[in-house]
């Protein structure tokens, strides 16, 4: 058992992997990639939709799907789930994103008046998207985490910012030059990080095409494991509970969690959390809602602690215990 484990979770029910379902990492090849996420370091030039659907038809699979929009001129860390991984997207497209930005100046300015006005923009901001943007031009909230000043040199200007999902930077650019004075634009833009993936995590396209072409002409698995990684991985920040094998199916089927079919909570879980749950093979079986505290969840007999919002396991994957018993008995 991992050292913090007892401090992370509540042990409501002891409990080891049985004969059904198989580790993530051990998948037979083709059911790896179906299930899996590669992280590609997107180059300048196609969009995020052209790269999703080249991965696409490198891997012959029907559905692929990414966490977060890069523009045609922006590069960097792009996150793309494969097949039954697409399932996930729309839990993951809210992650935390941080970017290296060159931003031009249309005047000089001294190098403390540039580092006081960006710090001003620390913190929740108004942002208008955009015209170029695909999305409606309503004035909305984000929250600018933290600004770094990397460089000056002369009217180019470049930093790192920690944002929240759907921060337009090129409109912050934009934003910072009018309280500065000067007018500026944005003049390159790399995305370094996006939830816990960064640059470490990223592959080329070339890569990833290599990799598929040593397995499916030669049978090496090697270079393809290495640069897809399971679903799972994408869901490993979110608040957990992992689940008893005769819950699996019931769950598959859309039925709610129930408090008898728990095993481990985690403790920093809330009511109204979105939560993953797991098996004790770390296999994700579905996305919940929590209806009650991680306390209560431990304390409660029965009933149900979380409504199931999306399904990720296939139906048949374990065996349907439910079958036969009453609402609350699994």
């Amino acid at each position: 058992m991992v050292p913090d484990f007892e401090d992370r979770f509540y042990i409501r029910e002891e409990g080891e992997p049985g004969e059904h379902g198989i580790y993530p990492y051990h998948r037979p090849m083709r059911e790896y990639i179906t299930k899996g996420l590669v992280c590609i370091d997107k180059p300048m030039g196609p969009s995020s939709h052209e790269v999703v659907v080249w991965i696409r038809k490198i891997l012959e699979v029907e559905k692929t799907g990414h966490t977060g929009t890069l523009d045609p001129r922006v590069t960097g860390v792009l996150p793309v789930l494969i097949e039954n991984g697409t399932k996930l997207v729309k839990y993951l497209q809210e992650s935390d994103k941080e970017y290296i930005t060159l931003m031009h100046l249309h005047a000089d300015a001294r190098k403390e008046d540039i580092e006081r006005v960006m710090k001003l923009f620390v913190g929740k901001i108004y942002q208008r998207p955009p015209l170029k943007s695909a999305v409606k031009k309503r004035l909305r909230i984000r929250e600018i985490k933290d600004i770094e000043v990397l460089e000056i040199d002369g009217r180019d200007v470049l930093f790192r910012v920690l944002c929240e999902a759907g921060t337009y930077i090129r409109k912050l650019c934009i934003d910072i030059g009018e309280v500065l004075g000067t007018g500026a634009h944005m003049q390159e833009l790399r995305r370094t990080r996006t939830g816990i993936f960064d640059e470490s995590n990223t592959y080329t396209l070339h890569d990833l095409l290599d990799a598929y072409m040593f397995w499916k002409e030669d049978g090496e698995e090697k270079y393809l494991r290495e640069i897809i990684m399971p679903m799972e991985e994408a869901a490993k920040t979110m608040k957990k509970v992992v689940i008893k094998d005769t819950a699996v199916d019931a769950l598959c089927h859309g039925a709610d969690l129930t408090a008898r079919g728990m095993h481990y909570i985690e403790k920093s879980i809330k009511a109204g959390d979105v939560i993953a749950l797991f098996t004790l093979k770390n296999e994700l079986v579905a996305i919940a809602k929590t209806i009650v505290s991680a306390e209560e969840m431990f304390r409660m007999k029965k009933g149900v602690v979380a409504k199931t919002l999306r399904v990720i396991m296939e139906r048949g994957t374990y065996p349907p215990y439910w079958k036969g018993k009453g609402a609350g008995e699994i």
